[in-house]
């Protein structure tokens, strides 16, 4: 069982999460913002904002989502989400990026934002699991509508079924955890967010981590990669 950790931190550390769907970079994040104090930056939750909202931005982006395909740049290196993203970065001291960069433009996007405030990007953290690993857990997965918390009917599953521990809130299996559609967003990420493997280990960044396991193997497994 995963205990908060005690100890305050004085962190200023800003960290993207890479990973194939279903890696764990939502669970992940959201234990290193419970226990150090990080702000989490998701583009896909922002994404799905737009859609519940029914945003121009929205309605252009869920046939994308729907389908598991990857929104295009242009659609999020322009207003309202690279406003967001920049606004964050200017905001948060500690943040943790999670679905963004998808694309080596928008991770050149990314330097010029943190370069623009006097920022810089201290790890990229790529958690590596097998397909058939990232489906079975996609396709088990259930998501809060209140409150986002993250689910596995399998591995994680709640105390109730249906109900979330956090808030009560329902849950759901979204769209695009469909298992033809998760074998299809593995196939886009391979694609086109691969790339980024290669750039950020060009730089120095990339930190590699085996995201197979327990989930208290795993987490420890991610702070010894961030020195945390």
């Amino acid at each position: 069982m995963l205990r908060a950790r005690r100890e305050s931190y004085n962190l200023r550390m800003i960290v993207v999460l890479l990973g194939a769907p279903g890696s764990g970079k939502g669970v992940i994040g959201e234990l290193l913002v419970r226990d150090f104090g990080f702000r989490r930056l998701s583009s896909g939750d922002m994404l799905r904002d737009h859609v519940r909202r029914g945003t121009p931005l929205g309605k252009k982006a869920k046939p994308y989502m729907d389908s598991g395909a990857l929104v295009p740049d242009e659609m999020i290196l322009t207003e309202p989400m690279i406003g967001a993203i920049r606004k964050e970065i200017g905001e948060a001291e500690n943040l943790i990026l999670d679905g963004f960069p998808r694309t080596v433009p928008q991770a050149e996007a990314l330097a010029q934002m943190l370069a623009g405030q006097g920022k810089r990007l201290d790890a990229v953290l790529l958690i590596d699991v097998p397909e058939e690993t990232l489906v079975r857990r996609l396709s088990s997965r259930r998501v809060c509508r209140k409150c986002n918390a993250i689910y596995n009917i399998l591995t994680m599953p709640p105390k109730k079924e249906g109900v979330c521990d956090v808030c009560g809130g329902e849950l759901y299996q979204r769209d695009d955890d469909q298992e033809a559609t998760v074998r299809n967003r593995i196939a886009i990420y391979r694609k086109s967010t691969e790339p980024l493997v290669g750039y950020y280990d060009r730089n120095g960044s990339l930190r590699r981590m085996n995201g197979q396991g327990e989930l208290d193997e795993v987490y420890a497994r991610a702070r010894e990669a961030l020195g945390l």
